[in-house]
């Protein structure tokens, strides 16, 4: 009997154990999940590849080796949990991987016809000079976004008048400025009153600029050069500037005539440049020999309309830059040019012109219709603006380009008398008017509407037989 009870309990015993070992081997189980992973079973795991996921799906993870997996996250699940393995060093997780900024420079010549309009970019700084007449800032603003360009670390107004300062007040309005840079010259016009007012709107003063002070716009810098001296005609207080960009240079001048050039030239900064801006859309009266020998360009860009009232380009100017062997770009011929430098070489976005054809005076300016249809302003060529610049800038046409000292008509309004878009040109202390190239003109040259002419009493020049 004892052996048998000893046999039962021995069976009741064993039957105790296999529950245990059962009940054991679930909690084995269950504790194996919560235990950490090995390093390979971690890698394993991070490399893993649902098969499910789609290619939406797919985020990039850094190895313990930090080195990019392109690895598949389930759908449905936290990516943000996949978080990459932090280097020994943070500061220098980054550094092998950046790509360094484009340092390359251009400078886009835009066409706005009659007028002067520059866009310089450079390692994501971008820079303004002019933006052509009242109803060019559109197209013009259309040409900055198609570029890429949101704001503007410089706006440059080389001088007050309309074909230059015209479209500021729609740039200003439109995008973030960091530094206007005006002349001290004032004009009591609609233009100037609008840029004014814009600058007002959005808190800018503008800064007046120091012949000698440099300022730095990516991997360029550009340095005032003029203008030295106060003049009484504005065009020959023009902002004038060297851009310098590894060795290669480009010089602006805005409208400054011999007057001016030749008080940049007694300062005796060095004027060397590959790319010569020609002054005052090529007329005669800028881009004097002096002027030309110190910049020595190998290269020159006229921004002009064509078919402007003015004879813009000169011949003489013309014959002076070919003797020079100098390679002449045109807005009036080949729409907006582009200036490529990556600072040991220059290229453009066309080949330079060949025609040396001089503009004939014709008396009067385009009329918005005439501009609209014929005039190369309203087509940015060479751009991915083109079609819709064009298309905007006629539809926002106001009458008249201009070109010279003073303002051109501004308004609808302001044209509804009989000359009010045709040009001619007086002196500061004379009694008649005159067409544009009158020998009358050489010690002075202000442009105004054949209606303000008439309105100040003058009287037509017998010998240059202007517009009456």
């Amino acid at each position: 009997m004892a052996v048998e009870t000893k046999k039962k309990k021995h069976g009741i015993w064993g039957i105790f154990l296999a529950l245990m070992l059962v009940l054991t081997g679930c909690s084995s189980q269950t504790d194996l999940s919560q235990t950490p992973l090995t390093q390979n079973e971690t890698a394993q795991t991070e490399t893993a590849v649902t098969t499910d996921a789609t290619e939406d799906d797919k985020v990039v993870s850094v190895d313990s080796y930090g080195i990019e997996t392109g690895q598949t996250a389930e759908a449905g699940s936290d990516t943000e949990s996949r978080k990459p393995v932090v280097t020994e060093n943070p500061d220098e997780k980054q550094q092998d991987t950046e790509l360094p900024a484009d340092s390359s420079l251009q400078v886009h010549y835009i066409d706005v016809g009659q007028g002067d309009a520059t866009l310089i970019t450079c390692a994501g700084e971008s820079m303004l000079i002019d933006a052509g007449n009242n109803n060019k800032g559109t197209l013009v603003q259309s040409y900055l976004m198609s570029q890429g360009v949101q704001s503007l670390d410089y706006v440059i107004g080389t001088h007050p008048d309309a074909d230059h300062i015209g479209g500021l007040d729609v740039i200003i309005t439109k995008f973030d400025c960091g530094t206007v840079f005006l002349t001290d010259d004032t004009k009591d016009t609609a233009t100037y009153r609008d840029v004014i007012s814009a600058m007002q709107y959005k808190g800018y003063n503008k800064t007046l600029p120091v012949a000698g002070d440099t300022y730095q716009l990516g991997g360029a810098e550009f340095t005032f050069v003029g203008p030295v001296t106060s003049n009484d005609d504005s065009n020959n207080n023009s902002i004038a500037l060297l851009l310098k960009h590894g060795s290669k240079t480009f010089y602006f001048e805005g409208d400054a005539e011999e007057e001016e050039e030749t008080s940049i030239l007694n300062t005796g900064v060095t004027l060397s440049a590959d790319v010569y801006k020609v002054g005052h859309h090529g007329s005669k009266t800028s881009t004097t020999d002096a002027m030309l020998a110190a910049v020595a360009p190998a290269y020159a860009v006229i921004s002009v309309g064509a078919g402007n009232s003015y004879g813009h380009p000169n011949a003489e100017t013309l014959n002076k830059l070919r003797a020079a062997g100098v390679s002449v770009f045109r807005t009036d011929e080949q729409g907006s040019i582009i200036a490529q430098s990556d600072g040991t070489t220059i290229n453009w976005n066309c080949s330079p012109s060949e025609s040396w054809q001089a503009g004939e005076p014709t008396g009067s300016s385009d009329s918005a219709g005439g501009a609209a249809a014929s005039d190369s302003s309203d087509s940015v060529t060479g751009n991915a603006a083109a079609g819709a610049v064009a298309a905007g800038a006629a539809g926002a046409a106001v009458s008249g380009d201009t070109s010279q000292a003073q303002e051109a008509v501004e308004t609808p309004q302001e044209q509804t008398v009989s000359g009010g878009d045709i040009m001619v040109h007086i002196t500061a202390t004379g009694g008649k008017y005159h067409s544009a190239g009158c020998q009358y003109l050489k010690k002075s040259d202000i442009e105004v509407t054949l209606q303000d002419a008439k309105a100040r009493g003058l009287a037509p020049c017998s010998r240059c037989n202007p517009p009456q």
